[in-house]
C-alpha cells in the first residue's frame, strides 16, 4: 500500500484508529475523518510515526451531507484519487425494546450506519471510477445477519450497510470498483460504552468471561481484504472472536 491513499472514517478511536494505523505501517496516505478533532489528530501523530507517507485530519460528521461534502473537497485538495475507502463510522445508542425505544437514537443509527455508508460513498466515487480502480470497504456488524433483543434498529442498520453493500458490489461492475463489507462481532472497543451512554460497568459487563477481538483484529483483516491482487474481491468476511459462536450461543469462562 506504499503511497496509496486510504480514507477512513470515524478514524479517532477503535477500528478506525487501528485501521488507521495499519495502512500507516504499510506507507500509506492516510486520510482521517472523525467529528472528534483532538482524538483524530492524535491518531495521525501516530500513523506518522508508525510510517504512513502522510497522514491528514479533517472534522467529518457522516450524517450530514454538508459536512461529507466539505470533508471530500478538502480530500481533493490532497489527492485526486482515493485508492482505499473504509466506511468505518457508525454505533449503536441504547438496548431497548421496540416498545420503549428513543427516535434519537434511532435517528442516530440511521444516520451514522446507513446514510452515512451512503454519503461518503456518493461523494467518494469520483475519486474512483475515473481511474478504473479503487476499493470500498464497509464495517458491518454479525447483527446486520442475525437479529437480537434490543437491536432491532442497529440490527436493521447493519443490514442496511450489507444491502449496500452488495448493491454497490452489482452498480460497479465493470468498473474495476472492488466492494467488500466486514462483519465483526464481539470486539472490545467504545462501541459498548457509547451504547451504554457512558456506564462504564453496564459496557465492561459485555465482555466478561470472553477474549473478545481487539480493534487491530479487526484492522489487520482490513487491511488484508484490501491488499489482495486487483482480480481478487473478498465480497464478504465474518469475523467472530473463538468464544463467541454466534450471538446468542458465547463461551463465558468462569472467574476465579
Amino acid at each position: 500500500m506504499k503511497n496509496r491513499w486510504v480514507l477512513i472514517t470515524g478514524a479517532s478511536s477503535g477500528f478506525g484508529a487501528a485501521t488507521a494505523l495499519a495502512f500507516a505501517r504499510s506507507g500509506a496516505n492516510v486520510v482521517l475523518g472523525a467529528r472528534r478533532l483532538a482524538k483524530l489528530e492524535s491518531v495521525a501523530e501516530q500513523a506518522r510515526e508508525a510510517g504512513a507517507a502522510s497522514a491528514s485530519t479533517h472534522v467529518l460528521d457522516v450524517s450530514s451531507s454538508a459536512s461529507v461534502n466539505e470533508f471530500l473537497a478538502w480530500t481533493q485538495t490532497l489527492t485526486p484519487q482515493i485508492h482505499v475507502l473504509v466506511n468505518n463510522a457508525g454505533g449503536a445508542l441504547g438496548l431497548d425494546p421496540v416498545a420503549t425505544g428513543k427516535d434519537e437514537d434511532w435517528e442516530m443509527m440511521m444516520q451514522t450506519n446507513v446514510l452515512g455508508v451512503l454519503r461518503v460513498t456518493r461523494a467518494t466515487l469520483p475519486l474512483m471510477v475515473r481511474f478504473a480502480t479503487g476499493h470500498i470497504i464497509n464495517i458491518g456488524s454479525i447483527a446486520g445477519r442475525v437479529a437480537y433483543e434490543g437491536g432491532a434498529a442497529y440490527c436493521a442498520a447493519k443490514a442496511g450497510e450489507l444491502q449496500i453493500t452488495r448493491a454497490l458490489r452489482l452498480e460497479l461492475s465493470g468498473t474495476h470498483v472492488r466492494v467488500s463489507t466486514i462483519d465483526p462481532g464481539l470486539a472490545e472497543t467504545e462501541f459498548s460504552f457509547v451504547r451504554f451512554k457512558g456506564d462504564e460497568a453496564r459496557a465492561a459487563k459485555v465482555y466478561d468471561g470472553v477474549t473478545p477481538l481487539t480493534a487491530e483484529d479487526v484492522a489487520e483483516a482490513i487491511h488484508w481484504v484490501a491488499t489482495r491482487p486487483p482480480h481478487v474481491c473478498v465480497d464478504e468476511m465474518i469475523l467472530k472472536c473463538t468464544d463467541q459462536a454466534a450471538i446468542h450461543k458465547v463461551n463465558r469462562k468462569p472467574k476465579t
